[in-house]
């Protein structure tokens, strides 16, 4: 395979990959439209069933409330500020409908914090929770509270919310919502008092509730997951397409005694996290005006006559953050989705982290990592310039086989071949380095575009963020001007056509560097500067220890 076919066997590499990113694209579920005003009640979201357990998860069952329609009401807002959330909970059903994160900008507004959470006429994502069980509150009941505006305190680690459900047949429960300092996680829990005549045994359960639009600024070039997951440590990691629970499949376990449910976007995840070593059943479903739900119920146990019942389930909702996620449940840093590529992503960004700890920048880092992988491939890389620079030197000869067999392609084939053999070169030795190359590619592609360490991470300049393109295409340019100089170091294919592919090839790989992360294009653009500098010295040195016969 000489350079040519290198060259082309790259632009396969890249068109399978693409292709492949269009196709999982492709696979995800077609995003509803977003339901319009007229069919969205103005008081809030419609009004979602409430779940019940396949089967009771208490010793005996639990008494589901009888279903009901129509949308949630608007209730009073309580306002709570911590040192990384705004939050705003609805007193009608206790949700939480809003969720601002104070470290992250919005996507598409820089100048605005991210809100996570909310509730809008065309988008929807809030956590709720209820119990089942007769006369036990549920998401439409109406609660009631003194607080209004909730702040944590200087010094404090924690602040927490109160809502009292109106009491129903000797049974008074509260919901109690608890903000950690420097911390996503949230604690949703219930007390309850059973002040009746008999033993009662109520589960609860906890969902997240959206619409299947992907956030605002994903690009369909670059596409990304939004959806559901599911993990328990017998199945793993799992996720659950919006589309799938349309078509009513069911891919994830039911049933177990550990694990957690999520509603995944690009760089955040919401999930509930109940403590393993307890019975839980997980659930998905469709409901009206565009809407999924994904949750699980939880058992509170028996809870006899005069006495009293806790539960609590932490909500995590927040960025995906590598180096924090395993630390709170099993499984949940496998929502930061590095591909099929992972085993080798994974530790890439690790090393990455570390430069940038090192150096405060992650353009800088990502330039010191491209040295550093430079340096680790030099043997591969070095060989590729050699029998690239020995083709070069064996391009007159390979001129004058082409003018003496002319057209006869079966005959000039063979010759080329018998000269290959005789001076030794093999003309596969250009192409190794850069296979081994392309996985290392792809996976940084990944940890650029799945890292939100690196979302509206700065370099330099003009480059204010590296996780998406280069607003002028100043790299892509530059890089594609490495790749023409690169040209006139290789050896000229004798093919006229096979020539004037590869003169396009740098323009082609251009136009689809416009659309990579500039932090990619910075990689690629490292990594050409380098490779030329040592193609030329090889081909140099070589060109001057070359045959007279050959000059």
């Amino acid at each position: 395979m000489d350079t040519q076919r290198l060259i082309l066997f790259m632009l396969f590499t890249f068109s399978v990959f693409f292709l492949v990113e269009a196709w999982q694209k492709e696979k995800q579920p077609a995003q509803p439209s977003a339901p319009s005003v007229a069919t969205t009640p103005a008081s809030g979201t419609a009004a979602t069933p409430v779940p019940r357990p396949s089967q009771p998860l208490a010793p005996a069952p639990a008494a589901a409330p009888p279903a009901s329609s129509g949308a949630l009401q608007k209730g009073e807002t309580v306002r709570v500020e911590t040192d990384v959330f705004v939050a705003e909970i609805d007193t009608a059903g206790g949700d939480l409908r809003r969720l601002e994160l104070l470290a992250h900008r919005d996507t598409l507004d820089k100048k605005k914090n991210l809100v996570l959470l909310q509730q809008q006429p065309d988008h929807t994502y809030v956590a709720q929770s209820g119990l089942i069980g007769n006369g036990l509150p549920n998401h439409r009941t109406r609660y009631t509270t003194t607080d209004r505006e909730v702040k944590l305190a200087p010094g404090a680690d924690r602040v927490s919310v109160r809502l009292a459900a109106p009491a129903a047949g000797g049974l008074r429960v509260t919901k109690v919502y608890t903000f950690l300092r420097d911390s996503y996680l949230i604690d949703v829990g219930y007390e309850v008092e059973n002040n009746s005549a008999a033993a009662i045994q109520p589960d609860a359960y906890f969902q997240l509730v959206r619409d299947g639009k992907p956030p605002d600024g994903d690009s369909a070039m670059l596409p990304t997951y939004t959806g559901m997951a599911v993990y328990t440590d017998r199945e793993k990691f799992q996720k659950v397409a919006f589309a799938d629970v349309d078509k009513g499949k069911i891919g994830y376990p039911k049933k177990s005694n550990d694990g957690w449910i999520a509603l995944l976007q690009h760089y955040f995840l919401s999930a509930w996290l109940p403590a393993n070593n307890a019975p839980r059943e997980f659930y998905t479903q469709r409901l009206d005006n565009g809407l999924y739900a994904a949750g699980v119920i939880v058992s509170l146990g028996s809870i006899e006559p005069g006495a009293n019942g806790a539960l609590t389930v932490p909500l995590y909702a927040g960025p995906q953050e590598q180096d924090k996620l395993d630390k709170l449940a099993p499984g949940l840093d496998l929502t930061i989705d590095y591909g099929w590529l992972t085993v080798i992503a994974a530790p890439l960004f690790w090393f990455l982290q570390w430069l940038y700890r090192w150096v405060g920048n992650w353009g800088v880092a990502i330039i010191i990592l491209t040295i550093i992988i430079k340096a680790l491939f030099y043997p591969l890389s070095a060989a590729s310039y050699r029998s690239m620079a020995r083709m070069r030197i064996m391009a007159p000869r390979l001129q004058k086989i082409k003018e003496q067999y002319g057209n006869d392609r079966q005959r000039l084939n063979q010759a080329m071949m018998e000269l290959y053999k005789t001076e030794k070169i093999n003309p596969l030795g250009g192409c190794l380095p850069i296979v081994v190359q392309i996985p290392v590619f792809i996976a940084l592609y990944w940890v650029l575009l799945a890292s939100v360490e690196l979302r509206h991470a700065p370099f330099m300049l003009w480059i204010d963020d590296l996780s998406t393109p280069d607003p002028y295409f100043v790299l892509p340019v530059l890089m594609g001007a490495t790749m023409i100089f690169q040209t006139y170091l290789n050896p000229e294919p004798p093919d006229p056509v096979q020539a004037k592919i590869m003169k396009i090839m740098p323009i082609a790989f251009s136009i689809f560097f416009f659309f990579f992360p500039a932090g990619l294009v910075l990689y690629w653009l490292i990594n050409n500067i380098l490779s030329i500098a040592q193609q030329w010295q090889i081909t140099r040195v070589m060109e001057h220890a070359k045959p007279a016969h050959d000059k």
